[in-house]
Order: structure tokens, then sequence, then C-alpha cells
């Protein structure tokens, strides 16, 4: 009865795969490369919405590495300057999907929306990636809790290249540009 118990729990923890286990070809993976502020979701082996953002204003301030998505909110309250969800003056946007870089809990760093649309592209966050509102809540709506996220700087790939090197999308698939 206690094994079961624990398997019930465990089971619980991660609604995809074990958080420490790498995801299989069809699981949903993200990739954020900084050296061209783009963000890829792929599921199934295809990659289904590539995203313009914004990293760190430092390249440091974006942390590099495989992270998993373990906090997600609908109009995140922003602590640092005490400002409620939903309010038009909150940089994090209508969304936030938090990940778990460095050692935190998903509430430091994550993927978020933006009430300043104009800094797309740019590199101006404090580590976050920023995105379009209406892009986030797409995004927020396909990602579960599990997901993981590979975050790079690499500027002689694409990102199909790139979901290729990681084997989530098929290489003969990036090859060719599907």
């Amino acid at each position: 009865m206690l094994t079961s118990f624990i398997l019930l729990i465990l089971s619980i923890q991660s609604p995809l795969w074990p958080m420490d286990i790498e995801p299989e070809r069809g699981d949903p993976f993200i990739i954020m490369n900084k050296a061209t502020n783009e963000l890829a979701f792929f599921q199934y082996g295809d990659l289904i919405e590539l995203y313009d953002v914004a990293s760190g204003k430092e390249p440091e301030l974006t942390p590099e590495g495989t992270f998993t998505v373990v906090v997600k909110a609908e109009n995140p309250y922003y602590r640092k300057s005490d400002i409620i969800g939903g309010a038009p003056t909150n940089p994090l946007g209508t969304r936030w999907i938090g990940f778990d870089a460095l050692e935190t809990d998903g509430r430091i760093y994550g993927m978020h929306g933006t009430n300043e649309p104009e800094s797309i592209k740019q590199y101006v966050s404090n580590g976050c990636i920023r995105m379009q509102n209406e892009q986030v809540e797409q995004l927020y709506d396909d990602v579960p809790l599990g997901t993981k996220i590979w975050i790079t700087s690499k500027v002689d790939k694409t990102i199909l290249e790139l979901g290729a090197e990681v084997g989530i999308v098929r290489s003969s698939a990036a090859k060719s540009g599907q």
C-alpha cells in the first residue's frame, strides 16, 4: 500500500515525464536562441510556431541550458514594483510561463508578455524572455508544466537545425528547411 501511495505521488508531480528525464521526439519542447532572439515551440517532432522575443540586456542575464517549465500564471503579479496582475502598467503582460533556471523555482526566470511591445527583438530584459501578449497567451495554452526549454546562443544554426541537434525534429526536415 505504501508503494502504491508513493507511485501515485510521483505520477502527480510531473504530468508529462519525470522532470529530470529528457523528452521524447513527440513531447512539447521550446528552443530559445539568444543570438537571433527567436523562440520556437515544437511538438510531435514539428515546428509549431516561431516567435520573435526579447532577452537579457547583457548576455549573461538570460541563462543558457535546458530547463523545465514549473509555473504558469495568468495576469501575473509583478512583485518588484507591487503591480497587480492585469494592470496596463504591469511589465509582465498577461501571462507568465516560469522555468527552473539556475535552480530557481520558476518565479525568477520565465517567458512573459509585455506592456512594451516595441521591445520585442531587442536585448532589454533583466533575464526573462519577453513576448507579445497575444503570442505568450497562445504559448501558455499549448505548453503544459514539465515542458523542457533549451536556451542557447548559437549563431551558425537555424531553429530547425537546433531542433535536430537535440533530437526533437528529424534531421532530414532540418536539412530541407521543412
